[in-house]
């Protein structure tokens, strides 16, 4: 594998790593609960830190395709998590959600930083990696 693909995993490994990390602190140590949409996010970022963990130990850079394909739909949910929480139109007539609306707003950063905005930077890093990695394979 060469150093380019060897730092490409690396990247999204402390991508997947610092966005589950962040995810866990916000529930376990700001006891900030997940609503439905926040649960999903997280199934498809927690699988993104073991799967590069494997990969990079093996030298793996096939993982890839997996971790484009993880990132992109994450992304998507991210994406629409955020628009419920920041359009309007999408907020008011946003499904129920569970016992945490996905409307709500744990954080508001700089007047455009919430969770899930910080969940779709992750997605986004970790996809255009992939499809770096992706690239540089062929």
């Amino acid at each position: 594998m060469s150093k380019k693909a060897e730092n490409a995993l690396l990247f999204i490994w402390i991508v997947s790593v610092m966005a589950t990390l962040g995810s866990l602190y916000f529930s376990e140590i700001r006891h900030y609960e997940p609503c439905k949409l926040c649960w999903i996010q997280r199934i498809f970022m927690y699988p993104i830190a073991l799967m590069t963990t494997i990969a990079f130990i093996q030298k793996n850079a096939k993982i890839a395709v997996t971790t484009a394909v993880f990132a992109v739909i994450g992304g998507s949910i991210s994406l629409y998590h955020y628009g419920l929480q920041k359009l309007s139109f999408l907020a008011d007539s946003a499904p129920a959600c569970g016992a945490v609306s996905c409307t709500g707003q744990y954080i508001n950063w700089l007047g455009f930083i919430t969770i899930p905005f910080l969940a779709l930077t992750a997605f986004i890093l970790i996809a255009v990696a992939s499809f770096r990695l992706i690239k540089a394979a062929k």
